[in-house]
C-alpha cells in the first residue's frame, strides 16, 4: 500500500492544534471569569456568556489553523526542526490573536469579557501548542519502532551521495525511512547496511513490487534519456513521489532562483549565499542593536575578567590576532588573553616548536584544533575558554563591523588558506558564534566545522541566526 503517514500525521496535527487553541481560550475564560484571576478590578468589563464565547472560538479557530498552514506548520520539513517550529507557533499564535481581535472589531461584537482574557489565552495557547507538538513528535517516533508510518525508498545511482543517503537514513526506527532497494552497484552500499542491490530499475520494481515503493530517489542521470524517462514515468504513473539529487550537489545549494533569460529561456541562477540586499541591511542593524545592548550588559563582567587576567599572568589583557572575514578582508580580532604571553604570535606549530613539543601540533590538528591539556593556556585562560568569556571583547569587532554576531568562525589566514572552498565561506562576514560552535564545538573535526560553515552560508536566514544565538546561550550555560 502507498504510505499515507504524512497525511495522517498532518491531520493529527491539525486536530491537535485546533483542540489546543480552543482549550487555551476556554482556560483563559475560566481563569479570568470563573476564578477571577486578575491584577486589578475583580469584575469583568464586558460579561460574555460561556456558550457564546465558546461558539465564537469554534467559529474563528479554523481560520487560525489556516494561518498555521500558511506559516508552513504542516509541512514535512518542519517535523524535526524544534526551534523553527517553536518560532512559527509563536508568530502564528500572535497573528491568530490579531485575527480574532480584527473579527471582533469588524463584526462589532464583544468576544473577550476582560482585557486579560486574550493575554491569558495567548500564553496558554502557545504553551499548549508546544506541549502537544512535542507529544505528537514523541508518538510518531515511537510508532516507527512498530513499523508504523515508515516510508519505503528505492534508491537509484552509483554516486557518493547515494552512499551518504544510505548512512543518514538508517536506522529506520529513528528516521522513519526504509531503503527497500538500491539500483546500482554493490560497492556503494556499506557492508553493514544489508540492502538488496539490483542491476536495473525494471528488475527492482519487479522484485519489490509497486505497492511497496513509496518514494524514488535518483542520484544520477543516465546517459540515455530513455532510462531517465522510464523512472520518472513509472513514478508519475503509480503516484510515487520522486526526488532527484544532482551529482554536483554544491551547484544547487544556497540561494536559487529560476529566471527567464532574454525573456524566453528558463535559467537557474545560483548565488553563493541568500544573504543579499535587504538581508545584509537587516543583519547589520541587528548586529549594531543587539551587540550594543550586550556590550552594555556585560561590561561589568568584562572589567572583572580584565582585572583577573592582568593580576594572574604577565602580559597584555587583550589578545589581538589577524583573522579573515567577508571578501577575504583581514581584521584584528579582540579577545581576552588566555595563553601565556610568549605564545599566539604565529601558528600553533610555531608555539609547540617553541616549547620543544612539536608532536603536539599533529595531535592538536587531528583533534579539531583542540587539546584538553594545552600547555600554552593559563589556568585562568582555561576557565575563560570553558565559559566562553574570552570571546566577549569581540563585541567591539561586531559593533565596528568586522564580524557579525552569527557567522562562520573567523580563522587565521594560514588555517583557511588550505581549505579549497574558502571563497564560499568568505562570502559572508565571520561571526562571534555560529552553527559549528553550537553543533559540537571541539567535538567535531576541522573539516566538519567548515562543512557546517558552508551550510550556514548557503542556507542563511534571519530566523536561523536567532536560533543559533539561543542555542549559544544554552551551550555556554551548559559549558558544553
Amino acid at each position: 500500500m502507498k504510505s499515507n503517514a504524512s497525511l495522517v500525521y498532518n491531520l493529527f496535527l491539525v486536530i491537535g492544534d485546533f483542540l489546543s487553541l480552543v482549550l487555551a481560550f476556554v482556560g483563559a475564560y475560566v481563569l479570568r471569569v470563573t476564578f477571577g484571576l486578575t491584577f486589578g478590578a475583580t469584575s469583568v468589563a464586558h460579561p460574555v456568556e460561556a456558550a457564546t464565547y465558546l461558539r465564537i472560538f469554534l467559529l474563528v479557530t479554523p481560520f487560525w489553523i489556516i494561518i498555521f498552514g500558511l506559516l508552513g506548520l504542516y509541512n514535512s520539513t518542519i517535523y524535526t526542526k524544534r526551534f523553527s517550529e517553536a518560532g512559527r507557533l509563536f508568530i502564528g499564535s500572535f497573528i491568530g490573536l490579531l485575527f480574532v481581535t480584527s473579527y471582533a472589531y469588524a463584526s462589532n461584537q464583544i468576544i473577550f469579557p476582560g482585557k486579560l482574557v486574550p493575554v491569558y489565552g495567548f500564553i496558554l495557547a502557545y504553551l499548549f501548542l508546544l506541549l502537544f507538538r512535542n507529544i505528537a513528535r514523541f508518538i510518531r517516533t515511537r510508532l516507527f519502532h512498530y513499523d508504523i508510518g515508515i516510508t519505503n525508498i528505492l534508491l537509484i545511482g552509483n554516486t557518493v551521495v547515494a552512499a551518504e543517503l544510505i548512512e543518514s537514513l538508517q536506522p529506520s526506527q529513528q528516521t522513519g525511512y526504509r531503503i527497500v532497494g538500491v539500483v546500482g552497484s554493490q560497492h556503494n552500499v556499506p557492508r553493514n547496511a544489508h540492502l538488496k542491490v539490483f542491476h536495473s530499475f525494471k528488475e527492482a520494481c519487479q522484485a519489490i513490487g509497486t505497492e511497496d515503493i513509496h518514494s524514488i530517489v535518483q542520484t544520477e542521470l543516465y546517459t540515455t534519456p530513455e532510462k531517465n524517462d522510464e523512472i520518472l514515468g513509472f513514478a508519475q504513473k503509480n503516484h510515487i513521489s520522486f526526488r532527484f539529487i544532482p551529482g554536483n550537489t554544491e551547484l544547487f545549494v544556497g540561494n536559487i532562483s529560476v529566471e527567464l533569460f532574454r525573456s524566453s529561456i528558463p535559467v537557474i541562477a545560483v548565488h553563493q549565499t541568500p544573504l543579499l540586499g535587504w538581508g545584509r541591511i537587516v543583519k547589520r542593524l541587528f548586529d549594531l542593536t543587539l551587540g550594543s545592548l550586550m556590550l552594555i550588559v556585560v561590561s561589568p563582567i568584562m572589567v572583572l575578567v580584565a582585572l583577573l587576567v592582568k593580576l594572574t599572568s604577565i602580559g597584555p589583557v587583550f589578545f589581538r590576532q589577524e583573522r579573515l572575514t567577508r571578501f577575504n578582508n583581514r581584521f584584528r580580532v579582540f579577545k581576552f588573553r588566555t595563553q601565556y604571553r610568549k605564545f599566539g604570535k604565529g601558528t600553533p606549530e610555531d608555539d609547540f616548536e617553541l616549547i620543544g613539543k612539536p608532536e603536539l601540533a599533529k595531535k592538536f590538528r587531528e583533534n579539531g584544533n583542540y587539546l584538553a591539556d594545552d600547555p600554552r593556556i593559563t589556568p585562568v585562560g582555561r576557565f575563560l575558554r570553558r565559559t566562553s568569556l574570552d570571546e566577549l571583547p569581540q563585541l567591539f569587532n561586531v559593533i565596528k563591523g568586522d564580524i557579525s554576531l552569527v557567522g562562520p568562525r573567523a580563522l587565521i589566514p594560514q588555517d583557511l588558506d588550505v581549505y579549497a572552498k574558502r571563497h564560499t565561506i568568505l562570502s559572508v562576514k565571520s561571526g562571534l558564534t555560529g552553527l559549528a560552535q553550537v553543533s559540537g564545538r571541539n567535538n567535531i573535526s576541522f573539516d566538519e566545522r567548515r562543512q557546517l560553515d558552508m551550510y550556514y552560508v548557503q542556507n542563511w536566514s534571519f530566523w536561523q541566526d536567532i536560533v543559533i544565538l539561543l542555542k549559544t546561550i544554552r551551550v555556554v550555560l551548559q559549558g558544553s
